[in-house]
């Protein structure tokens, strides 16, 4: 028997077992941010003080649009979710194959919105990723117009 966190990013979560790092962590300032971002609220919760210092640290006065987007994010991801959601701790220097299909659907997200879908379709098993995908289009739109592009190995 396994324990279930009560919490809602309970499907978004670090495992406890060991997830395999595919990946190495991208190199974009952007993409680093917003990976940080995601590994903490996925551990701490949507509300985790380490992932809004960063964003704080980062966009200065504006940090609130970009926050605010990502916890919506992450809460949408974990509703509509049909399986766990792979996240690395933050120490980790690789990514698993679930954060980069993420962080690829961040950056292809406004300029091929189809791939971005299929990519989300395929991360959280389900054809009905709409929201998410909302979602994640408006996150990349506030990293974007802050200066930070989310792209999974573009150049900086």
């Amino acid at each position: 028997m396994t324990y279930q966190s009560p919490r809602a990013s309970a499907r978004i979560s670090p495992q406890l077992q060991r997830p395999v790092l595919d990946e190495p962590v991208p190199h974009t300032i952007g993409s680093r941010l917003f990976l940080f971002a995601i590994r903490r609220m996925a551990s701490g919760g949507v509300n985790d003080a380490h992932a809004t210092n960063a964003l704080l640290g980062s966009f200065g006065k504006s940090y609130r649009r970009p926050l605010i987007l990502m916890r919506a994010m992450m809460l949408e991801l974990s509703r509509v979710s049909n399986r766990k959601i792979m996240v690395a701790p933050c120490c980790c220097t690789r990514i698993t194959s679930d954060e980069a299909r993420l962080t690829r659907a961040m950056g292809v997200g406004l300029r091929e919105p189809q791939k971005a879908f299929d990519d989300l379709s395929a991360l959280l098993a389900s054809p009905a990723v709409l929201g998410a995908l909302t979602c994640a289009q408006a996150v990349a739109q506030s990293y974007m117009d802050l200066g930070c592009p989310i792209d999974l190995y573009g150049a900086d």
